[in-house]
């Protein structure tokens, strides 16, 4: 349990007249109630199943160009920083998860 030290120092009367048992239990009881958060969006329609007919929906992705610090591995065909390039030999880039 980890210890604030820069917190005031309590002694032992004033943790035992905090509150009553039952007080506490109260608290406890209260903070736990049987109401479930649900969101709307959560439900079951926003699922899809495996195989499901997906023909009538659209798409909208943002495209980015590759940038002049990037590379594409010619092994995965993965667009990668110049950071994680392995080796070049020639035209032939290959990042560092396929050498």
């Amino acid at each position: 349990m980890a210890t604030d030290y820069d917190a005031p120092r309590r002694t032992e009367s004033e943790d035992l007249n905090e509150d009553s048992l039952e007080e506490l239990k109260a608290r406890r009881s209260e903070a736990q109630s049987a109401a479930v958060d649900v969101d709307e969006t959560d439900t079951a329609e926003s699922f899809e199943l495996p195989g499901a007919d997906l023909s009538g929906e659209e798409l909208s992705v943002r495209v980015v160009p590759k940038q002049a610090d990037e590379f594409t591995c010619s092994s995965c065909f993965l667009v990668y920083h110049r950071s994680r390039l392995a080796r070049e030999s020639g035209s032939e880039m290959i990042c560092v998860d396929c050498a």
